[in-house]
């Protein structure tokens, strides 16, 4: 009887465990949960965002990452972004440290309100590849094309393959970004969704990835932020409708 009595007490726990899975699992992985971060400094960077995008209502095109993308306003990199985006009235979405999550959290809370952008440039990721499979990844990258689609439906999006990281083909890191890149490649449709690699643009004829253009070997300088400006322009040229 004792024996019987413990199963059946036991039931109701593995029930709730069971439970709590399916419901884990029908949620989808992490990358895919809009959550916001807690700390404040990205808290009143958020709220500067909101400030900004509600200066620019005629915002044509708008930027969104994480630090490499925030890394716009940076030394260097401002006159760049001057020569390239200022006539198009652009506004950077960019938080350093964000991860897919908290970018889906973002776009829900004012980053998109009141404007009505015609391209969104997206590059986001690397911050998962940490702890985050190439799958569940690029179900991050998708969750964020699906809102903005959502969101902003005449907005043409140019999702970009996470850039290169680490010092060559051998970096962990950047074999998760590589893998995470083949699966978001698939999801250009050529009418509303684009997808451009430019990493190769910044390594050597050896896969290498130097210093002179990434000097942590993973945010850009003013170097890497013009050859990023430029590699992507003509792209972005054709998707506003700015040349054929």
């Amino acid at each position: 009887m004792r024996s019987l009595s413990r199963r059946v007490t036991a039931f109701p726990v593995i029930l709730l465990l069971v439970t709590a899975n399916i419901a884990a699992f029908a949620a989808g992985p992490s990358t895919t949960t809009p959550v916001p971060r807690t700390d404040k400094w990205w808290a009143n960077r958020q709220e500067m965002i909101n400030a900004n995008v509600k200066k620019h209502s005629d915002s044509q095109l708008v930027l969104i990452g994480d630090s490499i993308t925030h890394g716009w306003e940076g030394k260097g990199a401002q006159e760049i972004w001057q020569k390239y985006y200022d006539k198009r009235h652009a506004v950077n979405l960019g938080i350093g440290g964000d991860q897919t999550q908290h970018v889906l959290w973002r776009l829900d809370h004012g980053n998109l309100d009141g404007i009505h952008p015609k391209l969104a440039v997206v590059m986001i990721g690397t911050n998962n590849s940490g702890s985050n499979t190439p799958e569940d990844i690029a179900a991050g990258v998708k969750a964020i094309v699906d809102k903005l689609r959502t969101k902003v439906p005449a907005c043409k999006v140019l999702v970009l393959a996470i850039f290169p990281r680490g010092a060559d083909a051998n970096d962990r890191l950047r074999k998760v970004n590589e893998a995470a890149n083949e699966r978001i490649a698939t999801f250009a449709d050529g009418q509303n969704v684009f997808y451009l690699d430019i990493g190769p643009k910044f390594l050597g004829p050896d896969g290498t990835l130097s210093r002179d253009i990434m000097p942590d070997l993973l945010h850009p300088n003013a170097k890497g932020y013009e050859i990023w400006a430029s590699s992507i322009e003509p792209t972005v040229a054709k998707l506003l409708g700015e040349s054929s």
